[in-house]
């Protein structure tokens, strides 16, 4: 079936094949995201990267037909902040992995989880992270893999990875840029906040003054709803059992132009229900501002 062109710029999608592909395989879960009308596929190679360079290029030409971008989510065992040099670097092989194979299976965005504090001051381990994505992208450039690495904001404080420390980090290092899970920003304080359009808009306003314009028109999304107790992240709720303010988040999306990609980390059976709800949300509200929607039933009669 030929594969419609989207003029949203927003392009919303799974992380992981969404639990309705009829048959198993990453390139048969890329051609059922455009049989659902998504655009996008975050493929979750989160516990390791164990695939061939054939597979790759299955997936690869199975996007380009249907026209879905491609991002990966490289393994959680990821720590840009490794207490031992063979845990480093076994870090540091996982990142990579995900970064050489995700460019052969044609994904340009590479998401991961940025590591953990150990107890140690932020601004010591900002440096260590800065300088050790310095080392991997300079390694990815030398050998023409041409990604962006992503670290996500984390949904604990514990966590290294809150938004302006991501934010920074793609700043000063070539190559990087954000992953904004917004979930995680919900659930990080613990408190409830980070939950509305103030605060949502005070965030893009953020990346906007460190990154500039550009930096608006090139984000990676993660979103869904979210449990969490004051030590932060929980677990990862359906939007019907959330409190994610998410048409205030999708508003302020609206509002600033921002253009990329949204990718929804929702628990099955959800999955698909909820990233399609995200997806019509946002192209009803796109439409509003641009004075194109409908009339509801009644008006202008």
């Amino acid at each position: 079936m030929p594969a419609p062109k989207t003029s949203d710029k927003l392009r919303f999608g799974t992380v992981g094949s969404p639990q309705t592909t009829p048959v198993s395989g990453t390139a048969a879960a890329v051609a059922h995201i455009r049989e659902l009308g998504l655009d996008h596929l975050e493929i979750a190679w989160v516990q390791s990267v164990r695939v061939s360079d054939e597979t790759c290029a299955e997936i690869k030409a199975a996007a380009q037909k249907a026209s879905v971008t491609l991002s990966i989510h490289a393994p959680y065992y990821i720590n840009l902040n490794s207490q031992t040099a063979e845990l480093m670097a076994k870090s540091d092989e996982r990142l990579l992995a995900a970064a050489r194979k995700g460019y052969l299976a044609g994904a340009k965005d590479i998401i991961f989880h940025p590591g953990s504090y150990h107890s140690q001051p932020p601004e010591q381990v900002y440096e260590r992270a800065k300088e050790k994505l310095l080392e991997l992208t300079a390694i990815l450039r030398g050998e023409g893999v041409r990604v962006n690495l992503r670290p996500e904001t984390m949904g604990k404080g514990a966590m290294f990875g809150n938004l302006d420390e991501v934010v920074q980090l793609s700043k000063d290092v070539p190559g990087v840029l954000p992953c904004i899970d917004w979930a995680h920003l919900h659930a990080r304080r613990g408190d409830g906040t980070f939950n509305s359009y103030a605060e949502f808009a005070d965030a893009l306003e953020r990346v906007k003054t460190v990154l500039g314009e550009t930096g608006l028109k090139t984000l990676h999304f993660h979103i869904s709803g979210i449990a969490y107790t004051a030590k932060g992240e929980k677990e990862h709720l359906p939007l019907n059992e959330a409190d994610l303010r998410y048409r205030e988040l999708l508003q302020a999306f609206v509002d600033y132009g921002v253009e990329g990609t949204a990718a929804i980390e929702a628990p099955e059976p959800f999955h698909t229900a909820d990233a399609l709800t995200f997806q019509a949300t946002y192209r009803r509200l796109s439409a509003l501002k641009e004075g194109t929607a409908p009339a509801a039933a009644g008006e202008d009669e």
